[in-house]
């Protein structure tokens, strides 16, 4: 780690990296829906699911940055394709139209919602409007996703599917002056189960929670962490982010991209209702 935020970026995705899975249901008539596929974890995860056969449909308000997604899905000779689909989140009815566009793909069987956006402010100063913005990027829409998707998964020949919801340590417990972000997660591990409870079994939904993964987003809020604390942003990630975790690196978004394909997969029949939490001991241990 430096202390140039030009460095401080994840690599993209390569073939070698993407964790490739036999599962019958992973070819090209079977679509992946993933939300925030311009960047970071949702661009890494679109890129794997493309990669083990899958037809991916992006959705983000990044047109061009889903245009990069298209050019890894094709650096990695991904046997899947990818087609992005501009859709703002906030908008109910490009929630829908977004999945109404992956169901005339093929077969809707997996929902990845992964879009989010961060906002820190103590609560007596919080914007109102940017409280809402994350309710209805990281809550609403995934709710929406869901709804409208689970039709369309139920009408398949055998009704399995998933969905899948990126959620985070801050499902698990909370930090000053991210009462939005805390709020929303907590809300998507508790949307997650109850997908889980209204599904039939053959119908999953599960949650991913990480700690601090090298994502665009990450960095800028390193580099404002640097400039409001003093601090070099290194020490910021040694020190202010990963002081309690046990492992003390950050995350990629192509290993987080690696469990959301591992989830979605028949090898995970009994991961239902569940929050898979690779977080390097950040939440269950203390010094």
């Amino acid at each position: 780690m430096t202390d140039s935020n030009a460095e401080l970026s994840a690599p993209e995705p390569t073939r070698e990296e993407i964790l490739e899975i036999d599962d019958p249901r992973f070819e090209d008539g079977t679509v992946a829906l993933v939300t925030g596929a311009a960047s970071g974890i949702g661009q890494a995860t679109a890129v794997a699911l493309a990669t083990n056969g899958l037809t991916v449909v992006g959705a983000d308000v990044d047109e061009a940055g889903m245009g990069e997604t298209a050019d890894l899905v094709e650096d990695c000779n991904a046997p899947g394709t990818f087609h992005g689909v501009e859709t703002d989140l906030t908008s109910d009815e490009d929630v829908k139209a977004v999945v109404d566009a992956a169901a005339d793909e093929g077969e809707l069987r997996y929902v990845v919602n992964i879009a989010g956006v961060q906002h820190i402010n103590p609560i007596r100063k919080f914007p109102t409007e940017k409280w809402d913005l994350l309710q209805d990027v990281m809550l609403r829409a995934p709710f929406l996703t869901a709804k409208h998707a689970i039709p369309h998964i139920e009408a398949t020949d055998d009704g399995v599917g998933a969905v899948a919801n990126m959620a985070s340590v801050h499902g698990h417990y909370a930090t000053k002056d991210k009462a939005a972000y805390i709020t929303a997660k907590h809300g998507l591990i508790g949307l997650t189960r109850c997908i889980a409870a209204e599904g039939d079994g053959s119908l999953r939904s599960f949650s991913v929670s990480v700690g601090y993964v090298l994502t665009p987003l990450m960095a800028n809020q390193i580099a404002d962490q640097a400039r409001e604390r003093g601090i070099s942003e290194e020490e910021v990630v040694e020190d202010v982010f990963l002081g309690q975790a046990r492992t003390k690196e950050m995350m990629m978004p192509v290993e987080v991209a690696n469990l959301f394909t591992f989830g979605l997969s028949g090898h995970s029949k009994h991961l239902n209702g569940a929050d898979m939490l690779w977080d390097g001991g950040y939440t269950h241990t203390y010094e």
